[in-house]
């Protein structure tokens, strides 16, 4: 069924959590239990994610207003009932929630970024969507670890494992530099998608124009990337020519799903391992050689495991310790 944009409990009611979570989640640190029920909240209606993703975008148009501007919007009385239901409630929310924030010293300046500092990880087998304070978006795949910082003149990002599909708004005045390994990204407004595994990371862009490069590399060293094209950085640094990808079978991730088009046996336990308590094996090079395309669920592996013996000639052995193994039949 196709969301539409009201929710059941009315959209003043929506801008007016939407402005509660916000003010919550910019306080130094919040627990585990706390940002669970944000994300569970998030992701109940698309309403919650446009009214919360609005109040980001007028938190970062606070950089550039006067100060006189913004504490008179800061005393701005309350709307009338009769306003309340006009569109503009929503500035009115968006002043409210700058008054907390001004009233709680939650702006290094008010005429500068304010800083920010977060980490984000996920569990095999979860994924997870992160709101930054500045509007980008990022998707988190399976066994992912996220380390945010935001300061003056920048926004950097490491990517110390696994794997993210990063939304970037747009600011020129302060790069958004995604670190994941060997390999770095840098963009000021864009969408792609980071990769980092043990021997190399993976970079693709679906939107926008992003520049790589290896970490320590020179500023004049890098590959352009523009949408629909990728590239890999391996363990040294290097930097491969860019290639033509699919961004929608490489983020297809994002909706639950595991794509595999001529890949590895190699390739599909590694990916498959991403997913799982116990990491998936497989039994001989000759094995790992072998070829699969199919799509498959991800929080199904066990599905994928059951169907490969009907695929190829293998068989799945379970160990002791609840390891698998794929073998030759």
């Amino acid at each position: 069924m196709t969301q539409t944009r009201e929710c059941a409990c009315g959209q003043a009611t929506v801008r007016d959590e939407a402005a509660l979570w916000f003010v919550r989640l910019q306080e130094p640190a919040i627990d585990a239990e706390e940002r669970q029920r944000f994300d569970a909240w998030l992701a109940q209606h698309e309403a919650h994610r446009d009214e919360f993703q609005l109040l980001h975008t007028l938190w970062a148009a606070t950089d550039r207003v006067p100060k006189a501007r913004l504490q008179a919007l800061c005393a701005t009385p309350s709307p009338s009932p009769s306003i309340r239901r006009r569109p503009l409630l929503r500035y009115a929310v968006a002043a409210s929630v700058l008054a907390v924030a001004v009233g709680l010293g939650l702006f290094s300046g008010l005429n500068q970024p304010a800083g920010y500092s977060a980490e984000f990880a996920t569990a095999p087998g979860e994924r997870r969507h992160v709101a930054l304070p500045d509007g980008s978006q990022v998707d988190l795949n399976s066994r992912s670890r996220l380390l945010v910082r935001y300061e003056k003149g920048l926004r950097s990002v490491e990517l110390s494992e696994g794997q993210a599909m990063f939304s970037v708004e747009h600011d020129s005045s302060r790069p958004f530099v995604v670190a994941a390994g060997p390999g770095k990204v840098t963009v000021t407004g864009t969408r792609f998608d980071v990769r980092r595994d043990a021997a190399q990371t993976w970079v693709a862009v679906e939107q926008g124009t992003v520049k790589v490069q290896g970490r320590d590399a020179a500023d004049s060293d890098f590959v352009n990337l523009t949408a629909g094209l990728g590239t890999a950085v391996d363990a040294r640094g290097q930097v491969a020519a860019a290639y033509a990808v699919d961004p929608q079978a490489l983020t297809a991730w994002r909706s639950g799903k595991l794509v595999f088009n001529n890949a590895s046996l190699n390739e599909v336990a590694a990916e498959v391992s991403r997913y799982r308590d116990q990491p998936l094996r497989v039994g001989s090079e000759a094995v790992g050689r072998l070829r699969l395309t199919s799509v498959f669920k991800a929080d199904d592996t066990d599905a994928l495991l059951k169907a490969l013996p009907s695929i190829l000639p293998v068989a799945v052995k379970t160990h002791a310790d609840g390891s698998q193994e794929i073998i030759a039949r």
